[in-house]
């Protein structure tokens, strides 16, 4: 027993001491691009914390006017006040927007549009992870509702002013999980049957799939738009698992900081010569693979026509 807990010691201690190196390994590519941004108008969805506010930090550094868009006011004009005071650009603004509430959707597009006359890069950042079971105020499953329907609609609301602007982006964080996703439209909302984190593979799923085919509607538009995966990141995405947030804590040295989960979000948002790549999926600042289902041309083309149903619009 004595010699168990040594060598359980001794390799902890180990850990420890090599953790810098370790997260450096894992941390992934690295957003080397030097493009400034004075002038340019970005909205970030859910920057008041983790990687969207990593983003929405660098993006002031290089001179944007940047929105952050969050539920939670409060946290958002505190981390705007961070960012101000980092990068000295007073031009980081704080206002409303509740994904899970199309009213909130759509009174934060209104807003938007009358303040603003440009839209250069929309990151479609916020998400929930592996949430009990609950439903958005319009009735849509909490991670369908918020993850895609949400950022489905917002994207639809200011795709004038980003066309307007063009060239412009929409990025849109998905993750690996979505390789376990499977667009269920017999039970899209987990009426008869729900995991929670099944559910959120799902959703990210939807992810993928929404930007391959606003890919395809935006051709010739000059809006291009890529989906990406941060990597694994040390967030609050994980706060409803409790084992999720025991994992997070005992394998942090193999675990992205926010600021290196932020970089592919970063590098899709500003590397010049992406254009011919928009609809693809992004890991570690450069294209990677998708799975079979992410792929498939005529699931894409049905979500987009069931989210349009959902959400009462037609966009064509």
């Amino acid at each position: 027993m004595l010699v168990i807990l040594g060598l359980l010691t001794s390799f902890l201690s180990l850990l420890y001491v090599t953790a810098p190196s370790i997260r450096k390994f894992f941390g992934g590519g690295v957003c080397r691009t030097n493009v400034q941004l004075p002038g340019k108008v970005v909205v970030i969805t859910g920057a008041n914390t983790g990687i969207g506010k990593e983003t929405a930090r660098e993006l002031a550094r290089r001179g944007a006017r940047v929105y952050i868009a969050c539920r939670d006011v409060l946290k958002g004009e505190s981390a705007a006040s961070e960012i101000r005071a980092d990068t000295k650009n007073s031009q980081v603004l704080v206002r409303k927007l509740d994904l899970s509430d199309t009213k909130s959707i759509r009174a934060f597009a209104e807003g938007f549009l009358a303040e603003e006359k440009h839209l250069h890069v929309l990151i479609n950042n916020a998400g929930v992870m592996m949430c009990p079971y609950s439903k958005t105020a319009d009735g849509f499953e909490t991670h369908l509702g918020v993850n895609h329907l949400g950022h489905f609609l917002l994207t639809y609301l200011l795709l004038g002013r980003l066309k307007e602007s063009a060239p412009a982006r929409v990025v849109t964080l998905s993750s690996v999980a979505h390789h376990a996703g499977k667009i269920r439209f017999h039970d899209l909302h987990g009426d008869k049957r729900y995991c929670n984190g099944f559910a959120y593979c799902h959703s990210k799923l939807a992810n993928v799939l929404f930007t391959r085919e606003l890919a395809k509607r935006l051709q010739g538009t000059g809006v291009t738009t890529y989906a990406v995966h941060p990597g694994i990141v040390s967030s609050e995405l994980v706060r409803h698992s409790f084992l999720l947030c025991l994992f997070w804590r005992l394998f942090s040295p193999f675990i992205k900081s926010a600021w290196q989960g932020a970089q592919t979000s970063l590098h899709c948002a500003l590397a010049e010569g992406l254009e011919p790549l928009s609809g693809k999926y992004f890991s570690d600042c450069k294209r990677t693979w998708v799975s079979a289902r992410a792929r498939n041309t005529k699931t894409a083309e049905r979500l987009w026509k069931v989210s349009c149903e959902l959400l009462g619009i037609q966009w064509e």
